[in-house]
């Protein structure tokens, strides 16, 4: 399925800026992944059988990386991010309070992390997008609903979230009623593939907004290191 038509911005987002209503909601009994790795109560959605459809391609991974690695990729993302200004707001008004990068060279250390990240994310042989983008989110910042373009990059989106815990929410391309909410932890892992890619829009939640389950998750600035794969042809 195409991505919707729409303005493209950063990798080629098509910003679907209205903001629809949450609720009710499913909540999932622990997660299993596709290698069968169980977890916490990390996803909300609006019925079991949502939960079902999506269950092969949604994935979250807490406590993906330790702090200690925490500390070494933003310590080589740190000297890059500070030479920008946050931006208040993205040209197509898909993401607001920023700043982002790309980057292909990393140390021996956080291409080890990297190559892990991969390695669950992508089959084997999977072509990838060399560039790794990499998103820094102040305290306020926000994305707005948006489908990455199928000009930019493949069937698959894997980011690592650093720094801060923040809330994602899927909305179904399709009708006003399908919705998932991630609970994505500070040092975990988030995998959208196929349906979830292309049949949902994709947002982080601002920091009024930021619950999950009726519980408040704090928002501090929150670096994601995005890997995608190739897109077809």
């Amino acid at each position: 399925m195409a991505a919707p038509s729409g303005r493209r911005g950063v990798w080629g987002l098509t910003s679907l800026g209205a903001r629809r209503r949450p609720g009710p909601w499913v909540r999932a009994r622990g997660w299993s992944g596709p290698h069968g790795a169980s977890g916490p109560r990390l996803m909300l959605g609006s019925s079991p059988a949502l939960l079902q459809r999506l269950s092969r391609d949604l994935e979250v991974r807490p406590g993906f990386v330790s702090p200690e690695e925490e500390a070494a990729l933003v310590r080589e993302l740190e000297p890059q991010l500070r030479r920008q200004r946050y931006q208040r707001e993205h040209w197509d008004q898909a993401i607001h309070g920023y700043r982002e990068t790309e980057k292909s060279r990393w140390t021996a250390q956080s291409e080890t992390i990297l190559q892990r990240l991969r390695d669950i994310a992508f089959p084997p042989g999977v072509p990838q997008l060399s560039m790794v983008h990499v998103l820094d989110l102040d305290k306020t910042g926000f994305i707005n609903p948006h489908v990455d373009s199928v000009k930019f990059c493949g069937d698959t989106i894997a980011g690592l979230c650093l720094l801060s815990g923040s809330v994602m929410r899927l909305l179904s391309e399709d009708n006003d009623t399908d919705r998932v909410d991630l609970l994505l932890q500070r040092r975990s892992v988030y995998i959208l593939r196929g349906v979830a890619r292309y049949q949902f829009s994709h947002q982080i939640l601002r920091e009024e907004e930021s619950f999950f389950g009726g519980q408040k998750v704090p928002r501090d600035r929150r670096i994601s290191i995005i890997c995608r794969n190739l897109p077809p042809g």
